[in-house]
């Protein structure tokens, strides 16, 4: 049963949202007792579904779309916005990609025994409950509910207004692969309200009934679910990203690195943001790098030393060491070695992706133990700061904070973990 959409007038949306919350908890109940065979079943189910739906799915998309035209959305916004037959047909195919994946719960992450014969497991379970809320990529709703039903939890969806049609008939879609295939309608769920009062009540925890809470937008989306949310986030708000040029780096090698995570996709968080050249190999690298960005169409905001190596570099102001642009513009700056180089990063960073450029290895083995940022490479491309990369097949987004899932976030980092003790009548003595 699909719920009526809600506005605010006399309480809706809280009333809607704490029903909502109860029946995903009694799914997550549910699908703990389910076995990884019957939710890969259900992930093959749903992109069958998807693909059944397609025409429905594309019509509530060009009215989507329709309407984000009206509004005046620029044509990136409007890419962002927009499905077609073969991004849908992707979409379904990685939904059965996921299927895949090896099974994450269940998985003994330690075990040993004590003196006292006592035999201890931890092991793998489901967080349970899920609330992502993103903006206007429709494909997050089949992205985030396929990854959270692999991992055994509940996924509550809150799309933006200008995805909600769309994601509406992918959820519903989704809800018909789990029905098909025995398993809880109710394990993935979208909110179906537009009104801002929803996000607020999915922060509030729904009585207790969300575990954690992932956002994927904006800037300003990230900083409002950080700073309301009363249940544990998984986010980052800042993709401040640098490639570190040490002393001791291979001229060419840091120019196809520098290039390319600056330039390959402008737009996504592992994007480098700021360039730092170690002061040791400015005379023969700076000005070679510095060119090749220019040369490539990116903008260059440096500092005194970069203004002097190329006529083409503007002033950087002290805002633009912490920008990140998600556009052709890149920060520069020389500094006088390997610490000052961590200490600008500690400073200016966000804790997302740095790289270092070296073939000195203790240099990168420092850089890459005091950097304290949730991926941290050495001669390689920031754009690797991604969950498919990283070998975990999908990812739900990227986490900078301290807790057990930092990094790209995929099904196993949507496990938490409890312990099995197993004893031959052992009593405490």
């Amino acid at each position: 049963m699909r719920l009526p959409e809600a506005s605010n007038q006399n309480g809706e949306v809280a009333a809607l949202m704490r029903e909502l919350g109860r029946r995903a908890r009694a799914a997550a109940r549910r699908l703990g007792a389910t076995t990884g065979a019957q939710r890969d079943e259900a992930l093959r189910a749903i992109a069958a579904a998807l693909r059944a739906r397609s025409d429905a799915i594309l019509a509530a998309n060009r009215q989507d779309l329709d309407e984000a035209r009206a509004a005046g959305q620029n044509a990136a916004y409007l890419d962002r916005l927009a499905l077609d037959e073969s991004r849908l047909a992707a979409i379904a195919e990685a939904v059965a990609g996921i299927a895949a994946l090896p099974d994450p719960v269940g998985r003994v992450l330690a075990s040993w025994t004590q003196p006292n014969g006592l035999f201890f497991e931890r092991v793998a379970t489901p967080l349970g409950v899920v609330a992502v809320i993103f903006e206007s990529r429709p494909n997050v709703t089949a992205d985030a509910g396929a990854l959270c039903l692999k991992s055994g939890n509940v996924a509550i969806l809150r799309a933006g207004s200008d995805s909600f049609r769309t994601s509406t008939e992918i959820a519903a879609a989704m809800q018909d692969g789990l029905a098909a295939s025995g398993l809880p309608r109710d394990a993935i769920q979208l909110v179906p309200s537009r009104d801002r009062a929803a996000v607020g009540e999915i922060l509030a925890g729904l009585g207790g009934n969300v575990d954690v809470v992932v956002p994927r937008g904006g800037k300003s989306l990230v900083a409002r679910v950080q700073s309301d949310a009363r249940v544990p986030v998984f986010a980052h708000l800042d993709g401040n990203c640098h490639v570190y040029v040490h002393a001791a780096a291979d001229l060419a090698m840091a120019g196809e690195i520098l290039l390319n995570a600056k330039l390959r996709r402008t737009g996504v968080c592992g994007a480098a943001e700021t360039l730092l050249v170690d002061e040791a190999c400015a005379a023969t690298h700076l000005k070679p790098l510095l060119a090749a960005l220019l040369d490539a169409g990116c903008a260059v905001r440096g500092d005194a030393a970069c203004q002097a190596a190329d006529s083409r570099v503007a002033p950087a102001s002290e805002e633009d060491w912490g920008t990140e642009y998600l556009d052709r513009i890149i920060a520069a700056k020389v500094v006088p070695g390997l610490d000052a180089a961590i200490d600008h990063v500690e400073r200016y960073g966000s804790h997302h992706t740095d790289a270092i450029v070296t073939g000195d290895e203790a240099a990168a083995q420092r850089f890459l133990a005091e950097v304290d940022s949730a991926i941290v490479l050495h001669n390689a491309s920031t754009q690797f700061a991604d969950g498919g990369e990283f070998g975990f097949g999908a990812e739900i987004g990227i986490a900078t904070g301290r807790m057990h899932a930092r990094g790209p976030v995929g099904v196993e980092q949507l496990c938490s973990f409890k312990y099995r003790v197993h004893g031959r009548g052992q009593t405490r003595p």
